[in-house]
C-alpha cells in the first residue's frame, strides 16, 4: 500500500509540475522574444528618439502623480472597507471592484461620457480641468484604472492586521487618527509598498482607458503604450519593441518588488 501510494503521490505531482513548467516555457518564450528579436542598435537608437523620449517622460511625470492620488484615495477606501461595518457596504465595494473586471476601452468610454457634455465635466471645465482629449485626462485614465487594484491590496492588508492592536492603542487614550496614523499604517507598511508599485505599472501601461478618454495623439498625449500602438500601426516596429521593452522592464520590476513584499490581493 505504502509503495502504490507513492506512485499515486508521484504521479500527481508530475501531473501538476509537468503543465506548470510547459505554461511557464510558452510565456518565457513568448517574453524572451521581445528581448532578442530587435536588433539592440536598433533598440539603442529608438531609445533616444525625440519621440520615446517625449513618451516616457509623460508617462513618468502622469505614472508619478496618478499613483500619489491612487494612494491618497486606497488607504482611507480600504481601511473602511476592511474596518467599518456601514449601510450599503457590500454595494460600495463591488462598484469599486467592477472596472477590474471592465475591459479598459468600457472603462474609458465611461469616463469620456462623464467627463464629456455632463454638468461634471461642465463643472470640471470651468474650473480649469479638461480631461478630455488632453494630458490631464492620461492622469485621470491611470487614476482610475489603478485605483480598484490599490483598494484590493489595501484593504486585504488591513484585513491582515489583527484589530486588536488598535484597540490597544485606543484603550491608552489615542484617537482613531492618531491610531491610524501611528499604529496601522507602520503595520501596513509592507501592504502600503505593493500597493504603490502594482499602482505604478498599471498607470504605466495603462492603453485603452487612455486611449478613449485623453486620445493617442503623437506627442501630445503619447504615453509608452500609445507609442506601442501608433507604432505599430505605422509599421515602425523597432521603436515599437522599444516602448515594449520599457514596459516588459517595469512590470518586472513591480512585480519583483511586490513579491518581496509578500502581501496579495
Amino acid at each position: 500500500m505504502g509503495i502504490r501510494a507513492l506512485r499515486k503521490i508521484s504521479f500527481f505531482h508530475l501531473s501538476f509540475l509537468s503543465v506548470t513548467f510547459f505554461i511557464t516555457l510558452l510565456l518565457l518564450l513568448a517574453i524572451g522574444s521581445l528581448f532578442f528579436v530587435p536588433s539592440w542598435e536598433d533598440v539603442a537608437q529608438n531609445i533616444w528618439s525625440p519621440e520615446m523620449r517625449y513618451s516616457l517622460r509623460l508617462s513618468l511625470i502622469t505614472g508619478f502623480i496618478s499613483t500619489a492620488l491612487v494612494m491618497l484615495f486606497a488607504l482611507p477606501i480600504g481601511y473602511a472597507l476592511s474596518r467599518f461595518h456601514f449601510w450599503g457596504k457590500g454595494f460600495v465595494k463591488t462598484i469599486t471592484d467592477m472596472p477590474v473586471a471592465f475591459p479598459e476601452l468600457v472603462l474609458g468610454l465611461c469616463l469620456l461620457l462623464v467627463f464629456g457634455s455632463t454638468f461634471v465635466g461642465d463643472f470640471l471645465n470651468s474650473i480649469g480641468l479638461n480631461f478630455v482629449f488632453t494630458r490631464k485626462g492620461v492622469a485621470a485614465a491611470q487614476f482610475f484604472t489603478a485605483l480598484p487594484y490599490a483598494i484590493r491590496i489595501m484593504k486585504s492588508t488591513f484585513d491582515y492586521i489583527d484589530p486588536r492592536m488598535e484597540f490597544i492603542s485606543r484603550s491608552l487614550g489615542y484617537s482613531q487618527f492618531e491610531t491610524f496614523f501611528n499604529v496601522s499604517l507602520p503595520l501596513a507598511k509592507n501592504g502600503i509598498l505593493a500597493s504603490t508599485v502594482i499602482s505604478f505599472a498599471r498607470c504605466i501601461g495603462t492603453f485603452g482607458t487612455v486611449l478613449i478618454l485623453a486620445g493617442g495623439s503623437y506627442m501630445k498625449t503619447e504615453v509608452l503604450p500609445i507609442t506601442l500602438y501608433l507604432n505599430i500601426s505605422y509599421g515602425n516596429m523597432g521603436m515599437a519593441l522599444t516602448s515594449g521593452i520599457v514596459l516588459m522592464v517595469v512590470s518586472f520590476l513591480a512585480i519583483f518588488i511586490f513579491e518581496k513584499t509578500e502581501v496579495g490581493f
